[in-house]
């Protein structure tokens, strides 16, 4: 079985329970600007930045102050992080035996510095992460590959040594355009298949073995793919 290197993980949607949460969030502040949020802004919102989801707000409403938009999402979001979230179902569990067993690992997250840092505070306190990675710490975040490099480099390793663990479409088309062995766990987002993608219903009864898994399926395909095709993205 390949070697696993480490474990690089997505926050939001998949460590803890905050997709529904900023989605909530995103709707009141839409409601605010007079947009009704429906499903087809989930594309736009759903594991997207607080920049990426603003910019679409502004598209939508024909607004010019998408800063301001964002300064708004990203506050209200904030204070309702802030207040507390729960954990993911096994994640707890997965998280211990990896500790257990000496498989070092990372948060990688689209949130913001802010969120991030409320989070690790939180619910997640007492997780020994090697480091977090947050919006703020690359040029450019996800669906792009940058986080997911930044990550693997930190660590020394070959992204194909390492296993990204995502719940959303973006935050797998990072992962795999880095070039990382890739457990998807959908949540509020189908994501569709790909060679390099394990699906999994939820991280409760996954293990180390399982991930270890994953590099050893990954390793049968080109390290890294053509960055997806995103709007309002620069290549």
């Amino acid at each position: 079985m390949s070697a696993l290197a480490a474990v690089l993980f997505d926050m939001d949607g998949t460590l803890v329970d905050t997709e529904g949460l900023w989605w909530q969030v995103t709707r009141d502040v839409a409601a605010g600007l007079g947009h009704d949020l429906t499903d087809a802004d989930a594309p736009e919102v759903v594991g997207r930045a607080v920049e990426d989801t603003a910019a679409h707000l502004a598209r939508v409403t024909g607004r010019d102050d998408t800063e301001r938009v964002a300064a708004a999402l990203g506050d209200v979001f904030f204070r309702r992080v802030d207040a507390g979230v729960p954990l993911r179902p096994g994640v707890q569990r997965l998280l211990s035996e990896l500790e257990h067993q000496g498989v070092p690992f990372a948060l990688v997250s689209a949130s913001p510095r802010t969120v991030v840092d409320s989070v690790t505070r939180g619910a997640l306190a007492h997780v020994p992460f090697a480091f977090t990675l947050s919006a703020d710490d690359t040029v450019r975040t996800k669906p792009h590959p940058d986080p997911y490099r930044a990550a693997a480099e930190r660590f020394g390793a070959a992204p194909a040594a390492c296993v990204a663990v995502e719940d959303s479409p973006d935050g797998a088309a990072s992962a795999e355009a880095a070039g990382c062995a890739l457990l998807v766990v959908p949540s509020l987002l189908p994501v569709p298949p790909s060679p390099r993608r394990t699906f999994a219903d939820s991280l409760d009864g996954i293990g180390a073995a399982d991930l270890r898994r994953c590099v050893e399926a990954g390793r049968h395909y080109p390290d890294g793919v053509a960055e997806p095709p995103v709007a309002g993205h620069p290549a």
